[in-house]
This record gives C-alpha cells, sequence and structure tokens, in this order.
C-alpha cells in the first residue's frame, strides 16, 4: 500500500480559512447561514467552518449534524443495516441558505442523499455544498459550490481524511491500493492468479 500525504495540518487550516471567506462572500448576510456537516467528518469541518466565520465576521452562525444512512441508494444491497446516527440541527430550515459540509465528494451519491434527508427537515430556501477534497468520477449532476482542493484520482486509489476531532491528526492522503497487488503479480505471478481467484470466487 502507498501512501501520498497531498494536504497537511496548516494546508486544511488554511483552506478552511478561504473556504469561509468564499461562503462569506457569497451569501452576503449571515442572519439565514445554517452549516450543516454530513456525518462523520463534514461537522467537524462544518464547526472550524463556522469558527473562522465569526472570526472574520463576528457572527455566530447555526451548525447541524446530518446522519443520512437511510437515504442511501444502496441500503438494499448492503450486508448489514447502517448505523444511524444523530441528526441535530439547532433551528428551523425553512427558507434558510444551507451549506451541506463533507469531507471528500466522489459519486455525488452521499450529497443526493443528504440533501432528501435536509429537505426531509424542512424547505431550505437554498442548499448549497462546500467539499475539502473533490475527488472526481462523479456519478450524479452535482457540483460542490466550495472546494477546498481538487484531487484527480484514480477509482483503485482512496482519499483519506483524517482531523484531529476524529483520528487525532490532521492530513489528507491518497492510498494506492494497486500497488501491492502489482508487485505481487510481477513477483508471483501464477500464486497472485490463484489469489484472484480465490477472492471473486472464480
Amino acid at each position: 500500500m502507498a501512501k501520498k500525504t497531498v494536504m497537511t495540518g496548516d494546508d486544511i487550516r488554511r483552506t478552511l480559512a478561504r473556504i469561509a471567506h468564499e461562503i462569506i462572500e457569497q451569501n452576503k448576510s449571515m442572519d439565514h447561514l445554517i452549516l450543516v456537516g454530513m456525518r462523520t467528518r463534514g461537522v467537524p469541518l462544518a464547526k472550524r467552518l463556522a469558527a473562522n466565520i465569526q472570526k472574520f465576521e463576528n457572527t455566530a452562525v447555526p451548525v447541524g449534524a446530518l446522519d443520512f444512512s437511510l437515504y442511501r441508494d444502496d441500503i438494499s444491497n448492503l450486508d448489514k443495516q447502517p448505523v444511524v446516527q444523530h441528526t441535530d440541527i439547532p433551528t428551523s430550515v425553512d427558507g434558510k441558505s444551507i451549506v451541506l459540509v463533507d469531507d471528500v465528494l466522489y459519486t455525488g451519491r452521499s450529497a443526493r442523499a443528504a440533501m432528501d434527508a435536509l429537505i426531509d427537515h424542512g424547505r431550505p430556501r437554498q442548499i448549497q455544498l462546500a467539499v475539502l477534497i473533490d475527488r472526481g468520477h462523479r456519478e450524479m449532476p452535482i457540483r460542490p459550490d466550495y472546494v477546498g482542493k481538487n484531487i484527480p484520482s484514480a477509482r483503485h486509489e482512496e482519499i483519506q481524511v483524517h482531523l484531529a476531532e476524529t483520528d487525532g491528526m490532521d492530513e489528507v492522503a491518497i492510498v494506492s491500493h494497486e500497488s501491492i497487488t502489482t508487485a505481487n503479480n510481477q513477483l508471483h505471478p501464477v500464486s497472485a492468479g490463484k489469489r484472484r481467484g480465490h477472492d471473486t470466487g472464480e
């Protein structure tokens, strides 16, 4: 497994400050703004953005946490039902401008599920999307309003976002799971083929 760090803690801090400025510029008034973090890592990111907005504008923006597990479009195909976490939105979303916050935007399916879950709580005036990382490979017509960093990636690669609140450190890394398989195939082509057959049931 090969790992490459693409954002350090300082990078994340500067990026969130920039996104906070962009949210302020885009929304003009903070009076009707709510930041809603998509569980899990979207929640601490939303709190950090709110802290930056308060620092820059001297205005406290409500922060909520949204669980969208039951709105996933693959829920019927899961071996186990997802563990539902608490949704906590401190005020009504009716007529408000909501900024959904997530760590990584990939296919767009999680963002779609989150919007469905949010609308069950009321009728926002507007829904925006802020993500720390956009890695591409969209399967839904969803585009973020605020992007920390675009990281083009292959499907066999994994984007790992670590935050101090959930993981004890701040870091974004690309992890390639193909490198080990490729190396094993080159060194032991026969045994590697047997392993593939066993793993896939062939």
